[in-house]
């Protein structure tokens, strides 16, 4: 996955930054949002808690072709932030990658303060929330905490790394499959464990793994992992007969979901509805300066695909500009009018 050059991430020592408009997300729509600011001559700064750009996708689903962006019949989650960041680099945003927004202030003018969990604080012109379903925390595998980074892995940001390994996939849902199917062209041997015997994923996804001759074991969990210095192999125990199986594993996926949580930003002030930020058709919430955008806002008719993420942010960035600057037009002109 690229990551952007220039100033990826911020000095852990106390400081202020000074912006035009502070993005707080880095996913697909907060990285189209520092396009938008830089189109129409704005700076603007990046913060994501996660260390790399992408967001969800590169966490959870790099590799996974993504059939829904205008103009592409399929684009691999990998190459679409690769050229997110592409888009916008040349406007030279600047990123803080491994920070966490923690509160907000407002100063006298109004202007909002973003402060950061590293000590960095961000005065802003205004601010755009795209931080998808906020923080994501994986669902644990019991019986495999003890192995976690040694061989025990929630994500797969790079199968090449699994190549010739006896993998176990562990889950019934998108990711769980998606994975699955990733990585039987190289791995040695690929498992998948499930508790039960319905599964979340699509049934295209589904199918597409049973046609891979992945074997599939069902109503059934990984009761234990072993191994000396990292895992060599797992046991699996029948939920019925309580029978067990010992299975060759290099890597245990647990693709057992995620709770996702607002953190920090709960505490602002902001309103909520079911855990979503509300905002009016200009994308902006009830505190001054502040808008939102993509799948943590919340209105009604929302659609949460990343097309529509894009979207949103192109209205918000234009409304903030519009906040920032009051003699300045909301409409910030066709890029094809724009010298090359």
């Amino acid at each position: 996955m690229s990551v952007p050059t220039d100033e990826p991430v911020a000095p852990d020592e106390s400081s202020v930054i000074e912006t035009d408009i502070l993005i707080i997300g880095a996913g697909p729509s907060g990285l189209y949002g520092a396009y938008c600011a830089g189109f129409r001559g704005l700076n603007v700064t990046v913060m994501d808690v996660l260390p790399q750009c992408g967001g969800q996708i590169s966490a959870m689903y790099p590799e996974k072709p993504i059939f829904d962006i205008a103009g592409f019949p399929a684009v691999r989650g990998r190459d679409l932030v690769d050229s997110l960041v592409a888009q916008a680099q040349p406007y030279g945003p600047r990123y803080l990658l491994g920070h966490r927004a923690l509160h907000i202030t407002h100063e006298t003018d109004g202007r909002p303060v973003v402060h950061g969990d590293k000590g960095t604080a961000v005065r802003a012109g205004a601010v755009v929330i795209t931080g998808g379903v906020g923080t994501f925390t994986p669902r644990q595998l019991p019986a495999g905490e003890d192995y976690l980074g040694r061989g025990q892995v929630y994500f797969v940001p790079d199968p090449v790394e699994h190549t010739d390994q006896d993998v176990v996939v562990v889950g019934g849902g998108d990711s769980a499959f998606d994975w699955a199917a990733t990585l039987a062209p190289i791995a040695r041997s690929v498992r998948l464990v499930h508790r039960t015997e319905r599964f979340r994923a699509h049934r295209a996804t589904v199918d597409k793994v049973r046609a891979l001759g992945i074997e599939i074991i069902t109503d059934s969990e990984v009761s234990a992992l072993h191994g000396a210095s990292r895992v060599e192999r797992i046991e699996v125990r029948h939920r019925t007969t309580k029978a067990t199986r010992l299975l060759p594993a290099h890597t245990v996926v647990a693709a057992l979901g995620f709770i996702a949580d607002l953190g920090p930003l709960k505490d602002w002030g902001l309103e909520l509805r079911a855990r979503r930020i509300a905002v009016d058709t200009r994308m902006a919430t009830n505190l001054p300066r502040v808008f939102a955008a993509g799948d943590i806002t919340d209105y009604p008719g929302k659609v949460r695909l990343i097309a529509v993420g894009f979207g949103e942010v192109a209205t918000a960035v234009n409304n903030a500009a519009t906040v920032i600057d009051p003699e300045a037009a909301l409409f910030p002109g066709h890029s094809t009018e724009k010298e090359n």
